[in-house]
């Protein structure tokens, strides 16, 4: 029987069938906060985490959109995941980072609660993202992540991002 993949015609698919995007038989995860809930990103989208400085806002910019920092000379935008997702708003503390982000041609920051640890998941950890009756794009998500009694929420950054007009979408 050939290994799984994940592709999206499989999205509402059994686990016998498959998950929702290509993956490798192993991959890392950064795990990260927001709320009560834990999501992870690959880990080679990472490129640094930061503290949490307010960024200088940009004018009728959409409200997940915090602002704009300079990175080193590199102008990122700074994109509150919370409020990308939908969640209600929190006040930022000293817990609150920024993850710093390559995506495709572009470096993108994106705000979190707080960031736990790397995750080693193996193909076997991965299950399927269920088909929900909801107004939510379930193409932002790769996969639930099982790690003993913890589930990650494993996004897929690149197709959240490029709904926000941050970067391009992705070429399919």
């Amino acid at each position: 029987m050939p290994e799984p993949t994940l592709t999206a015609s499989s999205r509402t698919a059994s686990p016998q069938q498959g998950l929702t995007k290509p993956l490798t038989d192993i991959r890392e995860f950064l795990a990260f906060k927001i709320g009560n809930e834990e999501y992870g990103v690959d880990i080679l989208r990472v490129q640094e985490i930061r503290s949490y400085d307010k960024p200088t806002t940009i004018a009728n910019a959409s409200a997940d959109i915090k602002g704009v920092v300079n990175l080193r000379g590199v102008i990122v935008p700074i994109i509150d995941l919370r409020l990308k997702l939908g969640l209600a708003t929190v006040k930022y503390d000293h817990l609150t980072v920024v993850i710093v982000l390559n995506i495709g041609q572009r470096v993108v920051g994106v705000v979190v609660d707080g960031v736990s640890d790397v995750l080693t998941l193996e193909r076997e950890q991965l299950r399927p993202v269920p088909a929900l009756d909801t107004d939510l794009d379930l193409d932002h998500f790769l996969a639930i992540g099982t790690v003993g009694s913890r589930m990650l929420i494993l996004l897929d950054i690149e197709q959240l991002l490029a709904s926000a007009q941050v970067i391009p979408a992705p070429v399919q």
